[in-house]
C-alpha cells in the first residue's frame, strides 16, 4: 500500500531535476548576464588622439599590421599581439619650474626684506600635462610671514558731519605706526577724501575723490597734510564713495601700492548709493583709472560702480578692505562686507586710540585667515582642493580653500587636484592662476592638454598607403583628408549623397545605421569590433553576431553548435534551441535492449515521458500537472 505514493514522490523529485529544468535555468542566466564593457573599444575611434581622449585607461597601437581594436586597454593590447614600441599611452605629468621657499625669519637671518624677497606661498609655478579624465595632484604651501610689508590708504568722507572725526584722523599717523610695530616695521600711510554736491559753490571744495597723500613712510608728512583738509556741507548723503574706492584700487601707481598687504580704510558716517542713471549718468563704470593731478576727473562720465565691480577690482588688485562707519551705518555696511571678501567692518568713535584699535583689530581679523581663489578655468577643466590647517583639522569642497586662526609664522598646506575633460581650447596651452586673496604673491599654473600621440608628429602627408594620396598615414592608420571617407580613404564625398549613404546602411526605413554595431562608410556597413576577438558582428547591416545565441551549461549552443547570426546551428546528434538535446538514445536502453523498456519515449538521451500510470494519477491530484517518470526498474523496486 505504501509503494504507490513513493513512486509518485520519486517521479516529482525526478521531474525537478531533469535536464530540461536545468537548461531553462542555465538560459535565464546566460540572458540576465552584463558583460563588462570596454569603453576604448565601444567608442571606435579612428585615430590615436581620439583614442587617448576617451579616458585615460585607453592606449594605440600603431604597429602597421595590427588586427585587433587598436584602441583598447595597455594590457589588452600588448597580449593581442602589440609590440612594447608600438604602444602609444601618453600619461600626464607635473613640473615644478619655480619653488622658492617659504621666508623663516629665524633662519633666512635678514630685517626689513623688501616685499620682493618674502615668500609666503610655495610653489610659484607649475606645469601640468594634462590627459583627458586624469588628475593631477601637487601641494600649495602657504606660511604667514613677519615683518610682513603693510601700505595702508585712508579713504574719507569729508562731510560736515565727519569733522570730529577728521580730526582723529589728523594725529593718526605717527601713533598707527607706533600701534603696529610690533605687527610689521614696514609701514607705509596714505590718504584719499571724497565729497559732492556741496551746498554753495563758492569757494567750498567740491569733488568726487581726490588723492591728498600717495603711500608713505613719512608719518609726519600724513599728519602735515590731512591736517590741511576742511569738510564741507552736501545737499545730500555723500554718493561718492563707490566712485573713490574704484579710483583708489585701480591708480595702482598714483597711489603707490607695492606688493605688500594692502589695506583701504573706507571712513564714511553715511550709507551708499548704486545707480547713477538716476541722475542721468548712462555710461557703466569703466572701473579705469582717470586721476589728473589727483583729482577724479569723471564724476559726471560714468555711473557709480556696482557691487560686483567693486568685489571683482578689490579682488584683482589684492586689496583688503575695513569700513570704518558710525553705528547707525554699520549693519548696511555689514551686510556689504558680506559679499566682499576679505572685507572687515568696525564702528568709529570720538577718539584716534578707538580708530587705531579699529584697524589693528580690523586687520588682526583679516590677516588670520587664507583663503585660496583660482582664476577662471578653461572649459572642461575642474579643480577641487583639500585644506590642511593648524591642529590637524582638514576640510574638503568650499572649505578646502581656507584655514583660519593663522597666527605669524603659521605654516598650513593645500592638496589641489586638477582634471581636464576632452580637450580644452583644442591644445592649447592655458594658463590659470591660485593666489590667497589679499595677497599679491600666486601660483602660476600651465596647462599643456594631451590631445594628440607622439606618433601624429610622425604622419607621412598624401601617403600612397591611404588610396593612393588621399590621406595621412598616421599612427598605423589613415587620416583623411578634407572629402575623403573610408579605412583607406577610397570614398569620395562627392560621389555621395549623406541620406544615400546611410539608408544603403539600413535593413529598412526607421532602422539603426547598421543596427546600431557599425559604421556607415560610404554605403557599407563596417561592424564595430568586441572586446573578445572571438566575438564579432557580421551582415550587410551588422546585424549578427555569433555570441548573443541561446546558452546551455554556461556555454554558447550548448558547446554542441555554431552561433550563427543568433541561432544556434547544432552538431550531428544534437537538436534544441540551445544544442542541448542529444538524439543519442544509446542512454535510454534497458538491459533488454529495448529503449526506456519499452515503456516510454527518449527524449534528450533520458526517458523523460512514460505513459499513464498509477503514480502519475497521484501526482495529478496533489497538483503537479507534469510527465512522471517510470519506476519499473528502480532500484528499490
Amino acid at each position: 500500500m505504501e509503494a504507490e505514493p513513493m513512486k509518485a514522490i520519486f517521479c516529482v523529485l525526478h521531474l525537478f531535476s531533469s535536464t530540461e529544468v536545468e537548461i531553462d535555468i542555465q538560459r535565464w542566466g546566460a540572458r540576465s548576464h552584463l558583460a563588462l564593457h570596454n569603453i576604448c573599444i565601444s567608442a571606435n575611434a579612428k585615430t590615436c588622439g581620439e583614442c587617448i581622449q576617451i579616458g585615460p585607461q585607453c592606449a594605440w597601437c600603431k604597429d602597421p599590421d595590427f588586427k585587433s581594436s587598436r584602441c583598447d586597454g595597455k594590457d589588452s593590447l600588448e597580449k593581442a599581439g602589440c609590440t612594447q614600441l608600438g604602444i602609444e599611452y601618453p600619461q600626464g605629468t607635473v613640473t615644478i619650474d619655480k619653488n622658492k621657499p617659504v621666508t623663516k625669519r629665524k633662519t633666512d637671518g635678514g630685517q626689513n626684506l623688501r616685499p620682493d624677497e618674502i615668500t609666503q606661498i610655495q610653489p610659484q609655478k607649475l606645469t601640468l600635462n594634462l590627459r583627458s579624465g586624469e588628475s593631477k595632484s601637487f601641494t600649495l604651501k602657504f606660511k604667514r610671514a613677519e615683518d610682513y610689508p603693510i601700505d595702508l590708504y585712508f579713504l574719507m568722507d569729508l562731510s560736515d558731519s565727519m569733522q570730529s572725526n577728521l580730526e582723529n584722523v589728523k594725529n593718526l599717523g605717527p601713533e598707527l605706526a607706533r600701534a603696529m610695530q610690533h605687527i610689521t616695521k614696514d609701514l607705509r600711510i596714505g590718504f584719499g577724501s571724497f565729497l559732492e554736491k556741496p551746498f554753495l559753490l563758492g569757494n567750498l571744495p567740491h569733488f568726487s575723490y581726490t588723492n591728498v597723500l600717495s603711500l608713505t613712510e613719512d608719518t609726519a608728512l600724513f599728519t602735515q597734510e590731512v591736517s590741511k583738509q576742511k569738510t564741507s556741507g552736501n545737499l545730500d548723503s555723500s554718493k561718492a564713495g563707490f566712485k573713490a574706492i574704484m579710483q583708489a584700487a585701480v591708480c595702482t601707481e598714483v597711489i603707490g601700492w607695492r606688493n605688500a598687504t594692502r589695506l583701504l580704510v573706507f571712513s564714511t558716517n553715511v550709507g551708499f548709493a548704486g545707480d547713477g542713471k538716476l541722475g542721468g549718468v548712462d555710461c557703466p563704470n569703466e572701473e579705469k583709472c582717470h586721476l589728473e593731478n589727483d583729482m577724479y576727473t569723471k564724476s559726471n562720465n560714468f555711473d557709480y560702480p556696482t557691487i560686483s565691480q567693486l568685489v571683482d577690482t578689490l579682488s584683482d588688485n589684492n586689496i583688503q578692505t575695513i569700513f570704518a562707519v558710525t553705528e547707525q551705518f554699520r549693519d548696511v555696511y555689514k551686510e556689504l562686507s558680506a559679499q566682499i571678501p576679505k572685507s572687515a567692518v568696525g564702528t568709529l568713535s570720538t577718539s584716534s586710540s578707538s580708530v587705531i584699535q579699529l584697524i589693528t583689530d580690523a586687520y588682526n581679523s583679516l590677516s588670520s585667515e587664507v583663503i585660496l581663489e583660482n582664476s577662471k578655468l578653461p572649459d572642461g577643466v575642474s579643480i577641487s582642493y583639500i585644506s590642511h590647517c593648524k591642529n590637524g583639522v582638514s576640510e574638503k569642497g568650499e572649505n578646502g580653500q581656507k584655514c583660519s586662526n593663522i597666527s605669524i609664522g603659521d605654516e598650513v598646506k593645500f592638496d589641489i587636484e586638477i582634471t581636464a575633460t576632452g580637450c580644452p581650447s583644442k591644445g592649447k596651452s592655458e594658463t590659470i592662476k591660485i593666489k590667497p586673496l589679499g595677497f599679491v604673491e600666486e601660483l602660476e599654473i600651465v596647462l599643456n592638454f594631451i590631445c594628440e600621440c607622439e606618433c601624429h608628429k610622425e604622419g607621412i602627408l598624401n601617403s600612397t598607403e591611404c588610396s593612393g594620396g588621399h590621406g595621412t598615414l598616421e599612427c598605423g592608420v589613415c587620416r583623411c583628408n578634407e572629402g575623403w571617407l573610408g579605412r583607406l580613404c577610397e570614398c569620395s564625398q562627392d560621389e555621395f549623397l549623406t541620406d544615400d549613404l546611410d539608408a544603403n546602411c539600413r535593413m529598412n526605413y526607421g532602422a539603426d545605421i547598421c543596427s546600431n554595431n557599425g559604421e556607415c562608410v560610404c554605403g557599407t556597413c563596417e561592424c564595430k569590433k568586441r572586446d573578445n576577438p572571438e566575438e564579432k558582428y557580421s551582415g550587410r547591416y551588422c546585424e549578427c553576431d555569433n555570441f548573443n545565441c541561446d546558452r546551455a551549461s554556461n556555454r554558447i549552443c550548448g558547446g554542441h553548435g555554431q552561433c550563427v547570426c543568433r541561432t544556434c546551428i547544432c552538431d550531428v546528434n544534437f537538436t534544441g534551441s540551445a544544442c542541448d538535446c542529444s538524439l543519442d538514445t544509446s542512454t535510454c536502453l534497458a538491459s533488454n535492449n529495448q529503449i526506456c523498456n519499452g515503456r516510454g519515449i527518449c527524449e534528450c538521451g533520458s526517458d523523460y515521458q512514460c505513459p499513464s500510470t498509477n503514480a502519475e494519477k497521484e501526482a495529478t491530484t496533489i497538483g503537479i500537472k507534469a510527465p512522471v517518470a517510470h519506476v519499473d526498474d528502480l532500484p528499490f523496486r
